[in-house]
């Protein structure tokens, strides 16, 4: 890589860190505050013992944590590791899915971006905060769900008018039967095994989870997403039942999550491994 590529490349992936963690910090106020049914933008960040509000200072992104050694300012009561650690990961996934879009190179980002990277990023994020509040609460707010549908509407639209206005191409070159597919294909099996249960064997939000992802991301990838999901929501949750005795019930958001996120950063290279299986006529 030349010399002026690698710094270019290396500013531009502090900056998405940056982004990641900015978007973290917030992150960390809707986990804390959307299952309390509190403003997320009305109330300003403050002490949970003592309520002292912060400074712009106490709010940089994972450098003030350290900076006061995990402890309030005024009242020196401790604070939450989640902090930081919310922010470090969502920094971690929006660098993962430029890298996966575009290698370690700021010529590709250049040359070839694609705004869906953007939208990726904030699925991301709201994954992120939705898998947190499900573990916690085993419930997955609507807010969320009509977040990663909208981003799902955005793409479509920006295929059109990339693809059909901006190139002069027809509307089958768009893809719209992948998405519209994605957006029932795992919801609805999901569907039919939540009114076979009753509501016992899968709930309503990771239902509407898969047909907003699918939405965005496609079926082929939702399959996938599926299939990864339940696959880490087996061995993991059983291992915490035994190392942890975590209790029997399962919140699925994270691992659904966690398979999303797999499907958007290796689902291609998933996908035509096992295609590379069967012979081609």
């Amino acid at each position: 890589m030349e010399t002026g590529n690698l710094i270019y490349t290396i500013v531009f992936y502090v900056f998405v860190a940056a982004y990641g963690l900015l978007v973290g910090s917030f992150l960390n106020v809707v986990i804390f505050r959307v299952p309390k049914e509190e403003s997320v933008v009305k109330v300003r960040s403050h002490c949970m013992s003592c309520g002292y509000q912060l400074a712009w200072f106490d709010l940089v992104p994972v450098f003030s944590w350290l900076f006061l050694g995990g402890k309030c300012r005024k009242c020196k009561a401790k604070i939450s590791a989640q902090y930081p650690i919310i922010e470090g990961t969502n920094a971690i996934l929006c660098i993962l899915i430029f890298l996966a879009a575009y290698g370690f190179s700021f010529i590709n980002v250049f040359e070839n971006f694609d705004p869906v990277t953007i939208l990726y990023c904030l699925m991301a994020s709201a994954l992120l905060a939705l898998s947190v509040i499900d573990l916690r609460t085993y419930i997955i707010p609507f807010g969320f769900n009509i977040f990663i549908f909208c981003l799902g509407v955005v793409n479509i639209i920006w295929r059109i008018v990339k693809i059909v206005v901006m190139e002069g191409g027809s509307f089958t070159e768009v893809g719209l039967p992948d998405y519209l597919i994605g957006f029932i294909a795992v919801s609805g099996f999901l569907g039919i095994i939540y009114f076979a249960s009753r509501g016992r064997a899968i709930g309503g939000g990771d239902i509407k989870l898969m047909a907003a992802a699918g939405l965005l991301i496609g079926w082929k990838l939702a399959v996938l997403a599926l299939f990864l999901g339940c696959l880490l929501g087996s061995v993991i949750h059983i291992a915490r039942m035994k190392i942890t005795k975590a209790d029997h019930m399962l919140a699925m958001g994270p691992y659904l999550s966690a398979g999303i996120m797999c499907s958007i950063l290796f689902g291609e290279k998933l996908i035509n491994w096992y295609l590379g299986f069967f012979p081609k006529h």
